[in-house]
């Protein structure tokens, strides 16, 4: 007994059967073939433009080579104490810059929120601001309080608090605009005023976001922190500089993996603390 089998139409049958829904897969094609092709074509146009030679990368590679040779064993150059108290610094530098973009940033960020500024106008002037801060970026800051206190690590953390404030501006009032209104709403309904409402109905739902938000920027701002010490920011990435400078490549080699080594580490740390802040366990 042949058991009763459903067939389902063929392809073309169901295209005349439907002919919009053909129509709108022929231009869904057309879009994607039209962006693929304006792709490829702004990928020509932006290497012709910029003049890149690829013969450049074949005669760059014995270079590159020499270059790793020279970083093999890495050494202290007998200044392992001068690059520890550099790598503190460093920590010091992004520890410091990061605390004081979100306490800056805090407060200014129930301006930008929709859910808690006092207007309109507000609401835009604080956005606004927020995106003028984070449109410049945080080595452009560097070079800028370089030349306003001078060298060292007082720049540097000037330049990650102003460069980190409007980003964690923009960060927690979007987090404030994502908030249950339900809480509030049972305070004001109590009697509390709108000041307690805030204190212990929306702070409590986004703290703990926004000091995830705090560890990760913590641990990218101590890249962040290796980088302007390039441009006289203080801590490790001074030295590394100058070692670069002095072609003591076996020196750059063992800065590098100082840098690796406490990356790692504070991501490590930073993953459990974000982990315990957020309620879960790894």
């Amino acid at each position: 007994m042949t058991p009763n089998r459903t067939f389902l139409p063929s392809t073309p049958e169901v295209l005349a059967r439907y002919p919009a829904l053909a129509a709108a897969a022929r231009r869904n094609q057309v879009w994607a073939a039209a962006w693929l092709i304006a792709a490829l074509a702004l990928t020509v146009f932006s290497f012709w433009s910029l003049g890149i030679a690829f013969g450049q990368i074949r005669s760059g590679l014995s270079q590159l080579g020499w270059l790793v040779a020279q970083m093999f064993p890495p050494s202290t150059g007998s200044h392992f104490p001068l690059l520890l108290h550099a790598m503190g610094e460093t920590l010091a530098i992004a520890f410091l810059g990061t605390l004081i973009a979100a306490t800056m940033a805090f407060p200014v960020s129930f301006l930008a929120a929709r859910n808690t500024t006092p207007g309109t106008v507000i609401h835009f002037l604080a956005r606004r601001c927020f995106d003028t801060i984070r449109g410049v970026d945080v080595l452009i800051w560097a070079l800028v309080f370089v030349g306003v206190v001078g060298l060292g690590p007082f720049a540097g953390i000037l330049a990650i608090a102003v460069s980190d404030a409007g980003t964690f501006g923009k960060l927690f009032s979007e987090t404030l605009e994502t908030t249950d209104r339900k809480p509030i709403d049972g305070v004001l309904s109590t009697g509390g005023s709108q000041l307690l409402a805030i204190r212990f109905a929306l702070i409590p739902q986004v703290l703990p976001v926004m000091l995830s938000q705090l560890l990760y920027y913590f641990e990218s701002n101590v890249r962040n922190a290796t980088i302007i010490g390039i441009v006289g920011a203080g801590g490790i990435g001074l030295q590394l500089s100058e070692q670069i400078r002095t072609y003591d490549f076996d020196q750059v080699a063992f800065v590098i993996i100082m840098i690796l080594v406490t990356v790692a580490a504070i991501d490590w740390v930073c993953g459990k603390l974000r982990f315990h802040v957020i309620g879960r366990s790894t």
